[in-house]
């Protein structure tokens, strides 16, 4: 990912409702989600959801999957990959353990939250 990649990801980001999908889907995994279930789940019409996914689409950071009439959504975990690594790459001057805390918060939060 280069600078420009990463700043299409951001300004995809940086929209409430496209962060709120992007959000919602993290957080449903494997399972994904079709266009319809979360213009339900956010109350957005779907006209404004379909505009939403197609920005959140271009930036690399979902994917999608046609169900027959349907299209279900992914978080693309390979471009969400790419964008922490741009974020992290170099990080601290190579003093990995000042990298640690964002690293073990990303990948165990459980763990972060107890320390």
């Amino acid at each position: 990912m280069d600078t420009n990649e990463a700043t299409i990801a951001f300004s995809a980001l940086s929209q409430p409702t496209r962060l709120d999908v992007f959000r919602l889907l993290i957080k449903a995994g494997r399972e994904g989600l079709l266009s319809g279930e979360m213009g339900q789940l956010l109350d957005v019409k779907q006209n404004t959801m379909s505009t939403n996914l197609n920005i959140l689409l271009r930036a690399g950071l979902i994917r999608n999957e046609r169900e027959g009439r349907s299209v279900r959504y992914f978080a693309d975990m390979d471009g969400i990959g790419e964008l922490i690594n741009f974020l992290l790459k170099d990080c601290c001057g190579g003093s990995t353990d000042q990298c640690l805390p964002i690293v073990e918060a990303v990948c165990c939060p459980d763990k972060a939250a107890s320390q």
